[in-house]
């Protein structure tokens, strides 16, 4: 199974979706986007729910020197989720991370008065929040935005992606009340892999997006 380009992975996500809502299990649900990859998914899950859709910018803290190895993530003011495994396993403190910390928050910072055009956070609590991405590899950036959410009181705490890694869906589900994910392939290496179009998005796409929803 792979998926054409997001916007079909979201087409198959938010079938998986509407039969949860049809049960019940999605009262008054709003879709929060990681962008910008998540982006095109979330608006295809949120026309079909349907449901508002906002964005929760996460950014993902790399090793220093290896920026694709993801070590943790930020989001919003909050101190950064760093994974303590990971970083004894490498031989790094936080402290260490303190310089690539501050330049993913600017950038963190940019991207949200970019996406947000000047609107203020949506209001979470007593809703079911469903957090959408294009994949799960590691996990980090999606548990940063879970624990972000969970602060701010919703009802319900969905984590929905097309495709994941199924030991990082399983150490997720105590992050959420509910992982839904309709593709987890037993051999994962990246989100791309199972795509055939996974260009990256820009920021324009993103606005697109909201917009469009």
């Amino acid at each position: 199974m792979r998926y054409r380009d997001r916007a079909q992975a979201g087409r198959e996500l938010a079938a998986v979706l509407a039969e949860l809502r049809d049960e019940g299990a999605l009262p008054e649900p709003i879709v929060l986007a990681l962008p910008r990859g998540g982006a095109a998914v979330a608006a295809e899950v949120a026309r079909e729910l349907p449901a508002p859709l906002d964005v929760l910018v996460v950014r993902k803290i790399g090793a220093p020197h290896h920026e694709e190895f993801g070590v943790g993530a930020i989001t919003g003011d909050e101190p950064p989720f760093l994974d303590g495994e990971t970083l004894a396993h490498l031989g790094l403190g936080a402290e260490a991370l303190a310089p690539v910390v501050e330049r993913e928050r600017q950038e963190l910072r940019r991207r949200e008065r970019r996406y947000r055009e000047g609107r203020p956070p949506p209001v979470l609590r007593g809703r079911t929040v469903i957090v959408v991405d294009d994949g799960l590899a590691t996990g980090s950036t999606a548990r940063a935005a879970l624990r972000h959410v969970r602060g701010r009181g919703p009802a319900r705490t969905v984590l929905a992606v097309p495709v994941g890694a199924p030991g990082s869906l399983d150490a997720l589900a105590a992050e959420a009340d509910l992982v839904v994910c309709p593709f987890r392939p037993a051999v994962f290496s990246s989100v791309g892999q199972w795509y055939d179009d996974f260009g990256q998005l820009t920021d324009a796409d993103v606005l697109d997006a909201l917009r469009g929803a």
